[in-house]
């Protein structure tokens, strides 16, 4: 008896203000201005003025440069550091193969952590 009170409750009850909402023309104008609003927020929150710069040119190339190989010198110091590592298990594990991929991953990475000082000494 007390299940089928419940479940005539469950099933005849009056609409709330949010079941107002899941209607189907109120739901989805209020997606479309959720939608809008949340764009108008993002398009605020990332505009970022940009100033030109007064200097030389070739002082924002040079300093466009310095950045790269800064970004290369960290992947070359990843790739070292992931080289160390594969050594160190292939010596726990003593498989040749994988220490001999390890150093040449020490390798590869001590090349690109040293690009701009090999390219420098390369062109003079």
């Amino acid at each position: 008896m007390r299940g089928k009170t419940l479940m005539k409750n469950v099933f005849h009850r009056k609409k709330h203000a949010v079941d107002i909402l899941t209607d189907g023309k109120i739901k989805k104008g209020f997606m479309t201005y959720c939608t809008f609003v949340l764009a108008a927020a993002l398009m605020c929150s990332m505009c970022i003025t940009a100033f030109a710069a007064t200097s030389d040119p070739l002082t924002v190339v040079s300093n466009l440069s310095d950045f790269i190989f800064g970004l290369i010198r960290a992947i070359g110091l990843i790739l070292l550091g992931f080289g160390i590592v594969q050594i160190g298990l292939s010596l726990k594990s003593h498989d040749p193969s994988q220490r001999a991929n390890g150093f040449l991953t020490v390798a590869g990475g001590i090349v690109i952590t040293f690009a701009k000082e090999i390219l420098t000494l390369i062109t003079g």
